[in-house]
């Protein structure tokens, strides 16, 4: 297998009965030797990796795409759950842009009342939480594992720095986009890929609402209409949409989203529920499930 795309979370800021915060996870092979790289850690991120089978313990790695609220929620979770549920001291790597090491800390400090609360409560643990916090801008990312990393800066100002990366294993190759507008650092990323992971908005839809505060969202994120143009230009064969707003109904196969896509790109377009998984294989045909 090359690699696996599972949508954990497809929500957004708005909380959802139905849908986890922003969080995607790429794996690369299976069974014990399996590399899980989660990229975002929106809200309920430990539960849909529950759903699969998997947990904190199973990380690779955590990349972040950006520091807004909604993709690193749950960061604290996975920290603590780490921690907790490995018998090993097994350092939890966090990737992320410039910033994520400050974020981190802070994090740390408004845990350190639960890390006492542990350390005096459990004779086997001894120290807090060991994170190694690695900050990127650009290019190559080196972690260790059988999956070559990079990343690439894209556009979600006023939040800057954002960056999005790119897994290549197995002959297969993912990029994850995070929030962005189009962009020449995600093109770059996007060049030669098998499959891109897109967050998107429905500009069309929030254009009138009569929100202000909506209305400040459609110039730092990408409609089905960018994401598939950007998509196009770089010859990917699949596009997955995620991150939707507003939220697709649950058990809808958001037929007008494909629609919107498809008129700007004519290769597969993946979207729907949280742990829907793709399976990108340069030998096959990518599948979803």
């Amino acid at each position: 297998m090359g690699l696996a795309i599972t949508l954990l979370g497809t929500g957004s800021p708005m909380p959802s009965p139905d849908r986890a915060g922003p969080s995607t996870l790429i794996s690369a092979g299976e069974g014990d030797h399996a590399e899980h790289y989660l990229v975002d850690a929106g809200r309920g991120v430990l539960m849909r990796l529950a759903a699969l089978g998997l947990g904190a313990p199973n990380l690779t790695a955590v990349l972040i795409t950006h520091l807004h609220s909604d993709h690193i929620t749950d960061l604290n979770d996975v920290i603590t759950t780490r921690w907790v549920m490995t018998f090993t001291p097994t350092p939890l790597t966090i990737v992320g842009p410039v910033g994520t090491r400050a974020v981190v800390d802070h994090i740390l400090a408004s845990l350190a009342p639960d890390i006492g609360y542990r350390i005096a409560h459990h004779d086997d643990l001894t120290e807090p939480p060991p994170v190694r916090v690695v900050e990127v801008d650009a290019g190559p990312i080196e972690l260790g594992g059988r999956t070559s990393i990079s990343c690439a800066p894209t556009d979600h100002k006023p939040v800057e720095p954002s960056v999005g990366f790119r897994f290549d294993h197995g002959g297969a190759s993912v990029v994850t986009a995070g929030d962005t507008v189009p962009c020449a650092g995600l093109d770059m990323l996007c060049r030669g890929a098998d499959a891109v992971v897109h967050t998107v908005i429905r500009k069309d839809v929030i254009a009138n609402v009569p929100i202000q505060r909506m209305h400040d969202t459609l110039d730092y994120h990408s409609s089905p209409e960018e994401a598939a143009r950007t998509a196009a230009r770089a010859g990917v064969a699949v596009l997955v949409l995620t991150h939707y707003v507003p939220p697709i109904p649950t058990g809808g196969d958001g037929a007008d989203w494909r629609d919107l896509a498809a008129a700007h790109f004519g290769g597969a377009i993946e979207l729907g529920d949280d742990l829907h998984r793709i399976v990108v294989d340069p030998a096959t045909t990518p599948t979803a499930t």
